[in-house]
């Protein structure tokens, strides 16, 4: 081989060495672990933490069979039978221990709806009769709380929902299709969804994170540990996961919860407002973000408060606005006689003003949107 020739390799071999460098140092590519030694990349330490706090939930009811026959008189009659018949059902779903202390449970609210007697298992199988605090089935969340000894229970820590975003990643917890408890793991694949037809207020974090029948009212879990979504409902043509589950914000969740331990019921007002989505050209700019008022009742607490009609909200109580039903729901769900804080802007001027919030019968606004 000739000087140049050597000289040509060796100029190759450098810029070879150079490249497989960087691609190594680059922080992009993913590195293989080292399975000799190293550490593997593992949900192991999560799950040992979030998964004692989640139970399987028996519930036994009674259901009214809704048959015309027996709303005949003369069918009854004849045949000896009460005006409805009812039968035993047994169902089962999942729950999580949000106060070890007090024994609350929060699950969803489809999976406890005709409770008449309910039973909560834990994952060391312990087994705790349980009673309905309550239940609020606009936003399909409810309460349970365990009877007798409650000792060395554990309490899940409550994330903020608000602070998810897309791509994050999340782990499910459940008992699905009464198989004990499962975890699954996936991302957080959209936030803010509505329109599914399932209850009157969505604001639903979506998941591929597999959920299946049984594990409504379990846990979706972030990688720090923390609670952050009741998981609820899935879409699916043949009943089984495809990828499309959907779970009700803790930070909703947690605000229902309060007002169903209070009060056993969900006391929801309005300020007398009625609200929609930005258009489109002005919700693609980041800037214009929030909810515009497009009609406010006369006398209603918003007029009181000085807000008009065209004012677009930014945010409530700090939490930054993105939609029409998000704004919606965040009112609907401060108690009556409390105050929201409201940042709005009008002719490119940003606001803040204080509005009680009133009865809902107080300021009646017909529109699709009332608050």
């Amino acid at each position: 081989m000739s000087d140049s020739s050597s000289a040509k390799v060796n100029r190759r071999l450098a810029w070879a060495l150079l490249l497989c460098a960087s691609i190594a140092c680059s922080p992009v590519l993913a590195q293989v672990p080292d399975i000799r030694g190293g550490q593997i990349p593992t949900l192991a330490p999560v799950v040992k933490e979030t998964t004692p706090s989640v139970v399987n939930i028996s519930v036994h009811a009674r259901v009214k069979e809704d048959n015309p026959l027996y709303r005949d008189p003369v069918f009854r009659e004849f045949f000896d039978l009460p005006k409805q018949l009812e039968k035993e059902v047994q169902a089962t779903g999942s729950g999580v221990i949000v106060d070890a202390e007090r024994g609350y449970v929060l699950t969803a609210n489809h999976v406890v709806a005709q409770i008449s007697k309910a039973q909560v298992t834990t994952k060391d199988g312990r087994k705790f009769d349980a009673k309905l605090v309550g239940r609020d089935p606009a936003t399909d969340i409810a309460v349970l709380q365990l009877q007798g000894p409650r000792g060395n229970l554990k309490t899940i820590p409550m994330g903020d929902s608000d602070k998810i975003e897309v791509g994050d990643f999340v782990i499910a917890i459940g008992n699905p299709f009464g198989l004990g408890q499962t975890v699954t793991s996936g991302i957080v694949s959209a936030l803010g969804r509505t329109g599914l037809g399932k209850q009157g207020y969505e604001d639903f974090i979506q998941t591929d994170a597999s959920i299946n029948p049984g594990n409504s009212g379990g846990a979706l879990v972030n990688l720090r540990g923390q609670l952050i979504g009741i998981n609820t409902a899935i879409i699916s043509p043949g009943g089984g996961n495809v990828g499309i589950g959907f779970a009700v914000p803790i930070n909703m969740a947690r605000r229902v919860m309060e007002q169903l331990v209070q009060y056993g019921e969900v006391r929801r007002g309005q300020i007398g407002i009625s609200v929609r989505d930005l258009a489109a050209d002005l919700a693609a700019r980041e800037s214009y973000q929030g909810a515009l008022i497009a009609e406010i009742a006369n006398g209603s607490p918003a007029e009181k408060a000085g807000l008009q009609k065209g004012d677009i909200v930014k945010a409530v109580d700090g939490t930054p606005i993105r939609s029409a039903s998000q704004l919606r729901n965040l009112i609907g769900l401060t108690p009556l006689g409390g105050r929201v804080a409201l940042r709005f802007e009008r002719n490119s001027t940003v606001y803040s003003s204080s509005v009680e919030v009133g009865p809902a019968k107080a300021a009646p606004v017909r529109r699709t949107a009332d608050q």
